[in-house]
């Protein structure tokens, strides 16, 4: 009875290390760079038809500020007016 035991602990190890070995392996696979191929390579490639319709980085950090600070503009106002409006209530309980 006791080899029984014995015998499929030492399947489940061979098991489980075999199991760890794969997921190495498929770790190691997706580690490495493959060349993009020439299709690839033409579809990255910069097209001068579509040169006037690229942004550039400047005027989309400009307006990308701009935007962070509207955002925070309106957020604020809004927290303002919550704040209002119960400091309103607030008041009206009062008297």
């Amino acid at each position: 009875m006791g080899f029984l035991l014995n015998k499929t602990t030492i399947a489940s190890h061979f098991r489980s290390h075999s199991q760890k070995a794969q997921d190495l392996l498929s770790l190691s696979r997706r580690q490495y760079h493959i060349e993009p191929g020439p299709r690839e390579k033409a579809l990255l490639a910069e097209d001068a038809a579509l040169k006037p319709f690229k942004s550039y980085k400047q005027s989309v950090k400009k307006l990308k500020k701009v935007g962070d600070i509207l955002t925070i503009v309106v957020v604020a106002g809004c927290c303002y007016e919550i704040y209002v409006k119960a400091a309103m209530r607030e008041a009206a309980r009062k008297q």
